[in-house]
């Protein structure tokens, strides 16, 4: 195998030295709140070179905003029931153990952070609500597919996330199991939509 084809295998080093930059960033993020470290104190909590980071992401902001994505958007495997209100329930539920987890208000915050900060940004924060979107619209095609009622994607957002991620935002954690079941059933409730 060549050089170049050693460089384009999945996983490996590459895979590798992304997830350490990754984690060093969540920490400092944890640690020193948005803003608070440069490219070089990241590269060496990560062990890696500066010129590594500069070379795969360009920017702090473009890491930034790629971990946010990437933490944000890859935890959440959308659940298969066979219910909406099982659905729902079940994502609610990873999301809630996501952001109140080790690394979560932080992710959580530089996201915040990220979504009013420039033009990348704002680019951030319209991919982030533009995958948050396309998955839980998949869970509502699919609860309309076997003939339910769904309310639309902005509702979901608005009273079941929201509510969670402001909670997180202001320290107000744990997010109990009732609560977040909560969250869903008066969605439901409010719609006439069977709670499962």
């Amino acid at each position: 195998m060549n050089e170049r084809q050693q460089a384009r295998r999945p996983g490996g080093r590459s895979a590798r030295v992304g997830a350490q930059v990754h984690q060093a960033v969540t920490e400092l993020i944890g640690e020193r709140g948005y803003g608070n470290f440069t490219v070089g104190e990241v590269a060496a909590r990560a062990g890696v070179a500066d010129s590594s980071i500069y070379r795969r992401w360009g920017s702090l902001e473009a890491l930034l905003t790629d971990v946010a994505l990437t933490r944000l958007n890859a935890r959440s495997p959308m659940p298969d029931t066979g219910t909406l209100a099982g659905d729902l329930r079940t994502y609610a539920a990873q999301v809630a153990r996501e952001i109140t987890g080790p690394d979560g208000p932080a992710v959580l915050h530089l996201a915040i952070a990220l979504s009013g900060s420039g033009e990348q940004g704002v680019r951030a924060g319209q991919e982030l609500r533009a995958e948050r979107t396309r998955q839980l619209q998949s869970v509502l095609d699919r609860a309309r597919e076997r003939g339910e009622d769904a309310p639309d994607v902005l509702e979901l957002l608005d009273h079941v996330l929201a509510p969670m991620y402001v909670r997180v935002l202001f320290g107000m954690v744990p997010l109990a199991p009732e609560y977040v079941d909560g969250l869903v059933d008066r969605l439901l409730l409010t719609h006439g939509m069977d709670q499962g």
